[in-house]
This record gives C-alpha cells, structure tokens and sequence, in this order.
C-alpha cells in the first residue's frame, strides 16, 4: 500500500490554521473561473452580428454566486434522503448545519439550475452561458477531488491492492479509520472525470454541441454522472439497492436528466425547422 504520513493542516500560528486541502480547492475553483471567463469571452453570438460578441464576464460572478445556494440545498438533500428515516424523526435537524453532511451528486445540478436562473433574471443568455461553463465545471469536479488526497477525504473500501492509501499521520483526517489501506476513490473519480473532459471535447465536434446552445452541459453533466456512478462501486457506503449505492442512485437519476435534456437539445432545431415549413410553403403557394 502506499503510505501517506504528514501534516494536513497548514499552521499560520498559534490561534489560526487553514487545511491544504481547502487551500487547492480554492485554487483549482479560481482557475476554473478564469478558465470560464476565458470561453465565455471567445463564444459568439448566433446571428448576423460583425463581429460577434462574446459573453459577459461580469455575469458569471453573478451565475456563479446564484448556483451556491442551490449547490447547498441539493448537498443536503441527498444527506437527507441518506438518512430519511433519521430525519422522518427529528425534522428540526435537516436546517441544523451542525447535523449531518452534505453529499455531491445532487449539489451539481441543483447547483447548475439556480445559477442559470439568475442567469434568465439577468437578461444573459442562458444557453450559452451553459455551453462556456460545462468544460470548466468538469475541471473543477476533477481537481476538486484530486484535492481530496490532501486532506485524506473520499477514501473508498479497504483493499489490499498496492495503490490503496492509508494516512498514518496524526491527522485530522478527512475520512473515518484514515489508517486503513482503502481504495484511493477520490483519485478515481478525478481519472474518470478527466477521462470525461476528453469526451465533451470530442463530443463538441457534433452539431448539436457545436450549436452552443446548452446541450454541452447536458453531455459534460452525463458523463460526470457516469463516472461517479462508476466509482461508487469503491465506496464505503452500504448498498441500499443489489450492489447500489445511494449516491449512485442519485447519480442514474442525474444521468437520465442530461440523457433528457441532449435529446430536447437535439430535437429543438428540428421542430423549428417543422413549424417553418408550412410558412414558406405557404409563401410560396
């Protein structure tokens, strides 16, 4: 097994200290930002304009303050639904922050739909903005739990392969039993989700992706959904359903959404195209 002895926690002195962990989750969301100002800026509008302009980056700051409160209400939905008979008990404690967790299958989309309704409310074009932020939105998802090693979170199972991690130190540590050799999860689902941002770019050679009008975020939300059902497999969860996880129940049911959604995407020009018809036919007669 690999063995990973050191401290997590970066002392500033004797009162304050900040986790490295945070420090690069911080990091790798300011580069995704930069990386979706950068693609906003250079993606056109459709239409006869010389030249085309690009998208706002002062509305990304507002999207992406819209999409934190329902990132957190979705995080603590799925705590929630992990632990509904608890709560069925003491429904007090799911507005309790103190109580419980937070889980990331459902805060991605929930996430993905306050932000684009800021988006509606600030006149900016929703579609578009999905397009310029799928890629960057994978980048995060990516670094953020490659940035899980730091801090020993998202450890899976036990397992007795030579990559499996085991945290010696003193801590504190992200996971429960740090000092058992498990699967390193979090690495996975970091390889999976790069794996994934491979995908969207060769899925952008497709019309309807190339069209810029939001089916890229549907196909970047799939095949995030698709490696973190894959990767659940190495949890520690207890299954619920056969050999299924919670989380990778939510995480089908994300995958059948952006399933959903591409189709819409896909069919959309077309049932344009179906209601002009008659008109020109009409002209022409």
């Amino acid at each position: 097994m690999i063995q990973l002895a050191f401290d997590p926690v970066l002392r500033l002195s004797d009162t304050s200290s900040v986790r490295y962990e945070t420090i690069g989750i911080a990091i790798v969301i300011f580069l995704g930002l930069l990386l979706a100002a950068r693609i906003g800026s250079q993606t056109p509008a459709v239409g006869p304009y010389v030249p085309a302009p690009g998208l706002r980056v002062d509305d990304l700051v507002f999207c992406v303050v819209g999409a934190v409160p329902g990132a957190i209400i979705g995080a603590r939905l799925g705590a929630v639904l992990d632990h509904l008979d608890y709560y069925r008990a003491n429904p007090t404690a799911i507005v309790d922050p103190a109580q419980g967790g937070l889980t990331l299958t459902l805060a991605v989309p929930f996430g993905i739909f306050t932000g684009a309704v800021i988006a509606r409310l600030l006149g900016a074009p929703v579609a578009r903005w999905l397009h310029a932020t799928a890629l960057p939105l994978l980048f995060v998802l990516a670094g953020g739990k490659l940035m899980g090693v730091l801090g020993g979170t998202g450890q899976g199972a036990p397992s007795d392969l030579q990559w499996a991690t085991a945290y010696l130190g003193p801590g504190p540590w992200g996971s429960l039993g740090p000092a058992i050799a498990s699967h390193p999860a979090q690495v996975y689902e970091a390889i999976l989700v790069t794996i994934a941002i491979a995908g969207l770019i060769l899925a952008s050679r497709l019309e309807v992706v190339a069209r810029r009008d939001g089916a890229a975020m549907f196909v970047a939300l799939g095949l995030w959904a698709l490696a973190r059902f894959l990767v659940g497999f190495t949890w520690r969860d207890l299954p619920i359903l056969g050999p299924l996880h919670a989380e990778q129940l939510y995480a089908l049911v994300v995958l059948a959404i952006a399933i959903v959604g591409l189709v819409e995407r896909w069919r959309a020009p077309l049932a344009t195209m179906v209601e002009r018809r008659p008109e020109a036919e009409a002209r022409l007669a």
